[in-house]
């Protein structure tokens, strides 16, 4: 017999009833039922039921056991009494009686955290004992479904002909829209290597060097201020590059790919089969981001002509101002002036002196516009706000005015809180959409400069002629892929003529010399017969937390860093030895 088992913890059945087994794993949970003691036993595969009793040779053995305590055991499979059989386990209708027994490995102590149950634990615990945290069904099943996700993505890529390749992990600094994880060099004193941002520029050089389809399960890191949906330090993503593309090849390659992925381990939620395409700034009217909950069926409008020149003075004044608007949210079945008072409370939490608002009931002669706005600016104005929105008896609509990147994301939530709150967002559904014609350039209100709003590496729509006008408008081959409220895909078709980028890092004012001593590499390659091309990147921690239907990105990666970015369980980061410091030819400077 095997040193550790003959079968697993899921496998046993009625087959084997009679049969002398050998099982490994661990004690998840100790019952005593007046010198009978049932014993549930835990490996990864599963739970088998033990017994045993004091006619079993190993009984004082037994009776110490506790929690979590690994062990080996030897015995006999008996048959259930039909009464007892649990059918909500593969192994439900046996259990084992124990004839021998070694302690693999106990438990020293109390245990910080209990595996067995649903007791809530601090994160600042349960990522301290990662490893007995990772032992919870919920926590395996995660990990594992992030393990067969990823063997998944990488099947559909091979199906598709692309081949997978692995690019360098310390490389040199180069600007990605975060910070640098910067290594020093031992044997160039005063010089730094980075870590990785994203494979970008070695993928792009890889479509330079004529491999036509590239994609890579690719670690990325970037020192970043941790939220619920992105880890500070690395993460994983499905980064992918393709020659002779455009825009729609690369939506027509990804699609099926994630399509099919949130089909398989979905749960049987829906997956939309259509992807609408949003311009950037569609989405930014319509939903107030960038990564729209297509979920949630509220679209804001505009509604500025009903305000100008009304009675209600903030409004009208407001949009005597260069630049500005008022724009509605509809709030279907939201008439009622507690649900009005909930959302102004919102807006007043969201930093914002309140939100205006309409809503239409029933007074038995017609309907009736009731509310502050009503009042101010009459019932036609009123009437011409509700025909626009399409909006009726029980309906409401919410007001916000100014300039719209000032309310913009104020406005997005408060449609989110609608939408939940009122019962209109669709919990079982998977809604995709890709959000097109970002702009490249932005202008900062303060000093006038023109600087990227977006990835400064994606074609310019028009090429060379778009950029001879202004910039403001010029609109690159960008884009993203929303799901849910999250983005889950980035990218672009790239920039692959020098002199294109050259002028286009001008504009936001890089000279040739700036571009050629930060992006060297790349443009280079670029002067020796570069190929149109482009590609993406696709959150692996991202779809695996919304298949897993978890709120926190930490919930799916097996040793995440806390919200501080510190390791509890490595104690990372940590304090360089001196030697360290002196062969590096470092010195670190106390922090007042």
């Amino acid at each position: 017999m095997h040193a550790y088992r003959s079968k697993n913890c899921a496998e046993l059945n009625l087959a084997d009833v009679g049969e002398t087994v050998r099982l490994s794993g661990w004690v998840h949970r100790v019952r005593d039922h007046g010198g009978v003691l049932f014993i549930d036993l835990r490996d990864h595969y599963g739970l088998t039921q033990l017994i045993c009793d004091s006619d079993s040779p190993v009984f004082d053995q037994v009776e110490k056991l506790r929690s979590e305590w690994c062990i080996r055991i030897d015995g006999v499979v008996k048959a259930r009494d039909a009464a007892l059989v649990n059918p909500k386990l593969p192994t439900g209708e046996v259990e084992v009686y124990i004839k021998d027994m070694e302690v693999l490995g106990a438990v020293n102590g109390d245990l910080p955290l209990q595996v067995f149950g649903e007791q809530e634990y601090p994160e600042e615990t349960r990522l301290r004992y990662r490893y007995l945290d990772l032992r919870r069904e919920k926590m395996q099943n995660n990990m594992m479904l992030r393990s067969d996700v990823v063997a998944s993505i990488r099947k559909r890529m091979w199906d598709q002909k692309f081949r997978e390749f692995q690019t360098p992990i310390i490389t040199a600094s180069s600007p990605e829209g975060a910070r640098d994880f910067l290594v020093p060099s031992r044997l160039h004193p005063g010089k730094f290597y980075a870590l990785p941002q994203a494979p970008q520029q070695f993928k792009q050089l890889l479509m330079v060097s004529g491999f036509d389809k590239y994609f890579q399960i690719a670690p990325c890191f970037r020192d970043e201020d941790p939220r619920a949906d992105r880890s500070p330090t690395d993460f994983y993503q499905l980064d992918l590059e393709m020659s002779f593309v455009t825009q729609q090849d690369v939506f027509d390659t990804i699609q099926p790919v994630l399509g099919g992925i949130f089909e398989k381990f979905g749960g049987g939620r829906k997956v939309d089969d259509v992807w609408p395409q949003i311009s950037y700034k569609d989405a930014a009217l319509w939903y107030g981001s960038d990564k729209p909950d297509l979920r949630n069926p509220i679209k804001m409008q505009v509604v500025s002509e009903h305000f100008a020149g009304s009675g209600f003075a903030i409004f009208a004044k407001l949009l005597e101002q260069e630049s500005t608007e008022i724009r509605a949210i509809p709030a279907p079945t939201g008439g009622s002036r507690k649900f009005c008072d909930r959302m102004n409370a919102f807006a007043q939490k969201e930093g914002l002196p309140g939100m205006g608002y309409i809503f239409w009931r029933d007074q038995g002669e017609g309907m009736e516009a009731a509310g502050p706005l009503a009042k101010n600016i009459g019932p036609e104005r009123t009437e011409a706000i509700r025909q626009q929105l399409g909006l009726g008896v029980g309906d409401a609509a919410f007001f916000l005015g100014g300039k719209p990147k000032a309310f913009e994301s104020v406005a997005g939530r408060a449609r989110n809180v609608i939408g939940e709150e009122l019962g209109l967002t669709d919990k079982d559904r998977f809604a995709f959409a890709w959000i097109v014609d970002f702009p490249i350039y932005e202008k900062d209100e303060e000093t006038g400069k023109i600087d990227f709003e977006h990835n400064p590496f994606s074609m310019p729509q028009g090429g060379m002629e778009a950029l001879q006008g202004d910039p403001l408008q010029v609109l690159g081959y960008q884009y993203d892929l929303a799901c849910n409220g999250y983005e889950l895909v980035s990218g672009a078709i790239r920039n692959h003529k020098p002199e294109i980028m050259f002028k286009a890092f001008e504009i936001a004012g890089y000279d040739e010399t700036e571009v050629r001593k930060r992006f060297g590499g790349m443009v280079n390659a670029f002067q020796y017969g570069a190929p149109p091309h482009g590609g993406c990147a696709a959150g692996i921690d991202r779809i695996v937390m919304l298949l897993a239907d978890e709120a926190n990105i930490r919930e799916v990666i097996l040793f995440p860093m806390n919200q501080r970015a510190e390791d509890l369980m490595m104690n990372a980061p940590s304090e360089p030895a001196p030697d360290q410091l002196m062969e590096l030819g470092l010195r670190v400077i106390p922090q007042d």
